[in-house]
């Protein structure tokens, strides 16, 4: 994938394109991500999780940008009435996938990771996996945003027709 396919004045002006079917996707899956992510991590407090780690500030800002990233890059997979669809699994399908996934593990509790836990135990847990969240959910907010840019500039890109 050439960088030339990135652009933020395509992005814009598909999100000015948007319309109402494509905004109440990207608020519904906001919400979602939102509930997904923040629930079981106990970010979204909640009577079925817990956690033994208080929440650091730091986790609502993820969550809140991990939400709104992902309610967008799901509204890119909502076909427009006029138009064919033009993104590929190219243009940051994966990077959303692995940017949403990521971020489970940044604003998780750092003990409660069972998986964590196996590995490090729980000292290790909270001197090396708990340092490491914050940029964890740096690289999660980033494949995020770039699987958004991607997704948006190939909406904003005109129709190529091959000669006859």
């Amino acid at each position: 994938m050439s960088s030339s396919r990135r652009s933020l004045s395509r992005a814009g002006t598909a999100l000015r394109a948007w319309q109402t079917r494509q905004w109440t996707v990207a608020g519904v899956g906001a919400l979602a991500t939102a509930i997904v992510v923040g629930a079981p991590t106990a970010v979204v407090p909640n009577p079925l999780f817990g956690r033994s780690i208080p929440v650091q500030w730091w986790n609502y800002p993820a969550l809140a940008v991990t939400a709104l990233l992902a309610g967008i890059v799901l509204s890119t997979y909502v076909r427009r009435p006029a138009a064919p669809s033009q993104a590929s699994s190219e243009d940051g399908g994966r990077m959303g996938a692995i940017g949403g996934v990521l971020s489970f593990f940044a604003v998780g509790c750092p003990v409660c990771n069972k998986l964590v836990l196996v590995l490090l135990g729980a000292s290790g847990a909270l001197s090396y996996w708990a340092p490491l969240q914050p940029l964890l959910a740096v690289v999660s907010v980033t494949l995020l945003a770039e699987a958004a840019l991607r997704r948006l500039s190939s909406q904003a890109e005109c129709p190529v027709t091959a000669a006859a």
